[in-house]
């Protein structure tokens, strides 16, 4: 039988989408070796646009992870799929109430607070709502504000240690810090929420945090 692992993983992303952070970090939690192939989101009037790319993901987003001659979108469904394929190290917990638990905060953050602050809902404010940028500002914030809350409390069980859930890094860390790094670029307070920052904090000490982090991917802005 061939090792899964020696299939080329292919990761279709842009240097600052947060979903596409998610699945590096957890391609790299995994130790698992990819390539980065970078669609401009803005430039040009987005590579997502492009028929090409539109071939690979017909809802024109981003990430899309090519493996095996599959070609899997959605960040949730990606992590999934790494996780039945790649099962070692886990990234969710052995008992179905932590699975739960894990899969509910990430899917909190996958469906009820980035989607409204994606580029695409961003530039129809903008575009066709006529929005000034401060009351994008304030659209922003208070959606986060709203998820955040949420996320905080959940935080407060005694499941949770230095990471999400337990003392290993795992899905919902994949998760929450990109949302974190959504919130700070947009200068949301954060004050609110010590689980949510302590948490952060500990996963960026880790290589796998930095490695994925959008300053460090290849097609960054150099200054």
């Amino acid at each position: 039988m061939a090792d899964v692992r020696a299939q080329k993983l292919i990761l279709y992303g842009y240097w600052r989408s947060s979903s596409a952070y998610r699945v590096r970090i957890a391609l790299n939690l995994k130790g698992l070796d990819y390539e980065q192939r970078p669609v401009h989101l803005v430039r040009g009037g987005g590579a997502q646009n492009l028929p090409e790319y539109r071939e690979i993901n017909p809802l024109g987003l981003v990430p899309a992870l090519l493996h095996r001659d599959r070609v899997l979108v959605q960040s949730m469904a990606i992590c999934e799929y790494l996780e039945e394929v790649f099962p070692a190290p886990a990234l969710l917990p052995a008992d179905a109430a932590g699975r739960a638990r894990v899969r509910g905060l990430a899917q909190s953050i996958a469906s009820e607070i980035q989607p409204l602050n994606n580029l695409g809902v961003m530039q129809y404010l903008t575009n066709e709502m006529n929005q000034p940028a401060e009351a994008n500002g304030a659209w922003m914030s208070h959606w986060i504000a709203r998820g955040f809350s949420a996320v905080e409390t959940w935080l407060e069980s005694s499941a949770t240690g230095r990471f999400c859930q337990g003392d290993t890094p795992g899905l919902g860390d994949c998760f929450l810090v990109p949302q974190v790094y959504n919130a700070e670029r947009y200068s949301c307070d954060l004050e609110p929420y010590p689980n949510i920052r302590r948490i952060t904090a500990s996963c960026r000490e880790l290589p796998a945090f930095a490695r994925a982090a959008p300053e460090c991917q290849a097609d960054a802005p150099a200054d």
